[in-house]
């Protein structure tokens, strides 16, 4: 009998500690970014900025926020590099209309942005995205999730065609955070994929 009762509560607590573990599942798959992401798409677009002279300098940024007003809103950004990288990185967050401004502001310092049509800039990160694929360069880990804020938006809706590269060759611009042997191993996969004639290196003079 009494072997019988700690075998039940042996089991209760075995099963008590799957219930707790399952919540805890459940609210990390609840805060994780595609979950956020997925939540923030039900609210309307109220802005989509892009650098202005992105094809000019070669990097760029991409922004689009949504929100119910323009106080509170939930904004996907995305570093471009349309001369080779392609996705450099994608972040999504939510924050306060004034953050927002201030946001935009320092954006604006680097290089002013302008207000572009959504499918317009759907479809450059998807292009940019597959061409950087095709010499060898993944997008952002969190791009496929933080893309997912244009929603319903579709690119097939912008007749814009994009040139990446420059010249029709992949320009590699190091960035200043760009250590030798990255530097080396991005050389190295151009190489892989195109020849040595087929990119070229800038670096700082």
């Amino acid at each position: 009998m009494a072997t019988n009762m700690v075998l039940k509560r042996a089991k209760k607590a075995q099963r008590r500690k799957q219930v707790v573990a399952q919540k805890r599942r459940d609210e990390l798959l609840e805060n994780a970014l595609p979950a956020r992401v997925l939540r923030a798409v039900q609210a309307p677009i109220q802005h989509c900025f892009l650098t202005e002279s992105l094809f000019e300098i070669g990097i760029g940024t991409l922004v689009l926020a949504r929100g119910a007003t323009h106080h509170h809103l939930a904004v996907g950004s995305f570093l471009i590099d349309v001369f080779c990288l392609g996705i450099k990185d994608a972040m999504f967050r939510r924050i306060e209309g004034e953050e927002f401004e201030i946001y935009m502001d320092a954006t604006d310092l680097g290089s002013p942005t302008i207000s572009v049509d959504p499918s317009y800039a759907r479809k450059l990160l998807r292009e940019v995205a597959a061409w950087s694929q095709s010499i060898g360069f993944a997008p952002h880990r969190d791009f496929a999730a933080v893309e997912r804020i244009f929603g319903d938006v579709t690119a097939d809706a912008s007749d814009a065609s994009f040139r990446f590269g420059r010249d029709g060759k992949p320009v590699y611009i190091p960035g200043p955070s760009d250590t030798a042997p990255l530097i080396r191993q991005r050389v190295e996969q151009l190489r892989k994929h195109l020849g040595d004639d087929g990119f070229q290196l800038e670096t700082a003079a």
